[in-house]
């Protein structure tokens, strides 16, 4: 991993320490898991979380008073994280991720009980983490969700269905979105075990990449009044302030699958002759090399500074946070797609780093807001428009 951008003045000492500790941890692990994740990516991704966890690094998912490293999540961390891991594993990556999305909910407005029950085991990977917001008919327009939390006595009573849900069967908690009123947003977000009565996993999903997915189904659950997190009918800005965070690490991680695919490319090109010379002499091919170097570099600008801004400024960043998922994975497209042209009839051979990044990449222009609502969004701000409003036109 070539961390040239750690020298930009977006870092502190700290996290040039943990960029540098990842990248030389990450050899001595992967090899031995990476060779079951195509077959069984449940069981790899558990041990994924057992390993992060043993080793520390998912202490960076939780605020120190809970077992973490920082007061609050810092989001420089999160990604130097992300992007580290993504260039060896996008299963490790998932696997790290969902432990911050699944449990940032908890951190952020949690009670101090629902901190101390679910936080240190996530900071250990002893608790699997999960983040229930998507259903069949509501992935970006939140407002559509149709799950449903009734009010009784103080207990709610929760029915729906979730789905696209990362960690569904792997998860010993889940962090879920339900309607506790008529208006588009008026949601509640509750955390419930995975042991609760009424709730089940109907499916496990098979996508490209190998990663575990599954829908949730939700009938009659009882769930507790102090297993809510914040206010009734806070659920939507719980929401949003989560994927604030975490849509700058999904730009991260796209920059690291671009890294790595721009890594492949020049090692293939620098070494592969023919017509008399080695690829990278012809000027077509130089010039894809290049226009692959601006992206990630312009990848890692819009991401770090968008962590910065949340980190340092304390903003929200919705606009930085929008702007840097939104250009970083279609970026990442097509860094990797060029990547799989130099390499020509390699990069579609099934289990080349390649065409392995060809197969992960594009999710990340989909999950936690397509790249349409991202463009939606910087509008609004662009245009001085109340960005938390529905992102619809």
């Amino acid at each position: 991993m070539e961390t040239c951008h750690l020298a930009w003045p977006f870092f502190e000492q700290s996290h040039r320490q943990l960029a540098k500790a990842l990248e030389e941890w990450l050899p001595l692990v992967a090899e031995e898991i990476e060779g079951s994740e195509e077959d069984d990516p449940r069981e790899a991704a558990c041990r994924w979380i057992h390993q992060l966890g043993k080793a520390g690094w998912l202490r960076y998912c939780v605020p120190k008073e809970w077992g973490g490293v920082h007061e609050s999540l810092d989001v420089r961390s999160l990604c130097l994280a992300r992007e580290t891991l993504a260039q060896r594993s996008g299963l490790a990556d998932f696997a790290f991720a969902m432990q911050g999305l699944g449990s940032a909910p908890i951190s952020f407005f949690g009670s101090r009980e629902l901190r101390q029950r679910y936080l240190p085991g996530v900071a250990t990977g002893q608790r699997v983490a999960a983040f229930a917001l998507s259903e069949p008919e509501a992935g970006s327009d939140i407002g559509a969700i149709r799950t449903t939390a009734r009010r009784k006595g103080d207990v709610y009573i929760l029915n729906g269905t979730k789905t696209w849900i990362s960690n569904a069967g792997l998860a010993n908690f889940y962090v879920i979105f339900a309607r506790t009123g008529e208006g588009r947003h008026d949601l509640s977000a509750f955390v419930l075990d995975a042991d609760t009565p009424g709730l089940r996993v109907s499916e496990q999903i098979r996508v490209s990449a190998p990663h575990p997915l599954g829908t949730l189904v939700l009938e009659d659950c009882r769930v507790a009044e102090d297993q809510r997190l914040g206010q009734e009918g806070q659920g939507y800005e719980i929401a949003l302030a989560t994927l604030d965070i975490f849509r700058t690490t999904v730009g991260a991680a796209a920059l690291g699958f671009a890294h790595r695919a721009l890594k492949e490319a020049l090692r293939h090109v620098q070494r592969r002759v023919a017509f008399g010379k080695p690829l990278a002499r012809f000027q077509l091919v130089r010039q894809k090399i290049a226009e692959m170097a601006l992206e990630v570099d312009a990848s890692a600008l819009l991401v770090y500074r968008a962590a910065w801004v949340q980190d340092v400024q304390g903003s929200r960043g919705t606009c930085e946070a929008s702007m840097a998922k939104w250009f970083a994975t279609e970026a990442a497209q097509r860094v990797v797609d060029r990547a799989v042209q130099l390499l020509g009839a390699l990069g579609v051979v099934w289990g080349n780093p390649v065409e392995r990044l060809y197969r992960e990449v594009r999710a990340l222009r989909i999950y936690e807001g397509t790249s349409e609502i991202q463009t939606l969004i910087v509008a609004k701000h662009v245009l001085h428009e109340d960005a938390d409003q529905d992102p619809r036109p």
